[in-house]
């Protein structure tokens, strides 16, 4: 049975009504919509009855009068009034992180954006014919260009390419690929059940650590469609392994008529090796090995928006492009544009890694990131140093956005800790800021790592940490 004092502070609770008629609620109806309103009327008064609900002792309520009421109306109601969706410095050392939106988007490409996206276009127009056109030819040229392919197509992400051309190609027969490359791509998505919702029959072969290609050549059969290979890029088996290379798939697949697939995932278009990261396949070196259709993400490795990009013979690629799902997985004019703009920077060589916020938070000198570390540390005052034992240390980032998991880049963080000033409190304390600082913790000491800060933010992370202490 509720203890009586509880319920005497139950019933202190206004009606919504009588919360209503507060003059300052009243003065919001003027300039909000009565819905929003009422809606943070009533999650105030909710949140009191649950804070009433959670009180061990009645010495432990809080008052709950007037001036408070419309205290924290006013800040619930400011709170509804902000988008929801907000920028913020991402101090990880993840350059690809997806719960923080992957991949930054080049300059020109939000430029381009904003320019198609605030005005009519030739979306699906031909000017030069006047007629209609397809708004896949914005990206087409380009990205065969880049790639060496026959064809191509984009769609609205990976897993939407991998699905649409599996219905197209294999839907009600087998699709043969190694035990060892059931993945799961995130999210929960995997790829035996993509395949399932495709239609596809699945046909393992292989085990875990070992696949040959004596494993694909004999199960293929008469219900066999295609062969494929999806890059286990989010995690490595290593020991004892062995994988089929995409160049004798591609043979096999020419031997019996059989299309070969690839799902790259991450959809880098430069080698890495030279900013000490292996392993990691470029589109272009799998088209030139043979496979038929490569799929792979606009925004991981490539550094463009979120995008399922679709390469490879320009006959399978017709096929996929007249498949009635292709409408439903279709790309809209802004995410187009940006696209566009991303692909056009890598025709500038050497640039584009200037100029593709990924490419150049992967590239840069770790002498330049421990630089502007430098700058951060200069920019606190000698007080907050002291108080929470600032201090430059090396650091370890990484790719993320399932590349290269076991792979670090050396890198420079500000680490923040001490006995008053908790790592765990702070990295708390900078989450609510504005805009919110996202770090790491790791033993026992908040790491900022500044490889993924970029150099017009230093000045408000700065601020934020300041903060953080006393005036």
């Amino acid at each position: 049975m509720t203890e009586t004092w509880r319920r005497k502070l139950y019933r202190e609770i206004p009606k919504v009504d009588d919360f209503l008629e507060l003059e300052v609620v009243r003065r919001t109806l003027e300039g909000h919509p009565r819905w929003v309103v009422m809606g943070t009327v009533r999650e105030v008064l909710e949140a009191r009855r649950a804070a009433i609900a959670a009180l061990s002792s009645p010495d432990d309520a809080s008052p709950f009068g007037p001036p408070l009421q419309e205290e924290e109306f006013l800040a619930r109601l400011s709170s509804r009034s902000l988008p929801h969706l907000m920028p913020l410095i991402n101090a990880t050392g993840i350059i690809v992180h997806t719960n923080l939106g992957r991949s930054s988007l080049p300059p020109a490409a939000l430029e381009h954006s904003l320019s198609i996206g605030g005005r009519y276009s030739n979306l699906e127009y031909d000017v030069g014919e006047g007629r209609r056109g397809s708004r896949q030819d914005h990206v087409t040229d380009l990205l065969c260009a880049l790639t060496g392919a026959e064809a191509a197509l984009a769609v609205n992400n990976n897993a939407a390419a991998v699905l649409l051309c599996l219905e197209t190609l294999a839907s009600g027969r087998e699709v043969i690929v190694s035990r060892g490359q059931l993945v799961e791509i995130g999210g929960a998505f995997r790829i035996p059940d993509v395949m399932e919702k495709s239609g596809a029959v699945l046909r393992e072969v292989g085990t875990t650590n070992k696949t040959h290609l004596a494993d694909y050549r004999d199960a293929i059969g008469t219900e066999t469609a295609l062969l494929l290979k999806v890059h286990t890029s989010n995690f490595q088996v290593v020991g004892f392994t062995a994988a089929v290379e995409t160049v004798d798939l591609a043979a096999l697949g020419r031997e019996h008529s059989l299309p070969v697939m690839e799902d790259l995932g991450s959809g880098c278009l430069i080698d890495l090796s030279p900013y000490g990261l292996h392993g990691e396949p470029t589109v272009q070196s799998v088209v030139a090995d043979g496979a038929d259709i490569v799929t792979f993400s606009g925004d991981k490795l490539l550094g463009g928006p979120q995008a399922g990009l679709i390469v490879g013979r320009r006959d399978l690629l017709e096929l996929v492009r007249r498949n009635p799902l292709h409408r439903a997985v279709r790309l809209d004019k802004v995410t187009l544009a940006s696209l566009e703009a991303t692909l056009r920077l890598y025709f500038e060589g050497d640039r584009a890694l200037a100029k593709i916020p990924t490419l150049r938070m992967i590239s840069e000198p770790v002498k330049s990131v421990r630089l502007r570390a430098g700058r951060l540390h200069r920019r606190l005052s000698p007080e907050c140093r002291r108080l929470l034992k600032a201090a430059v240390v090396s650091s370890a980032a990484q790719v993320g956005g399932g590349s290269l998991p076991l792979q670090q880049i050396p890198s420079a963080a500000l680490s923040l800790g001490s006995a008053g000033y908790r790592a765990h409190d702070l990295e708390e304390s900078l989450r609510k800021c504005s805009p919110p600082v996202i770090g790491r913790v790791h033993e026992g000491r908040l790491l900022l790592d500044m490889r993924t800060v970029e150099n017009g933010e230093v000045p408000a992370l700065a601020a934020s940490i300041q903060g953080l202490i006393p005036a």
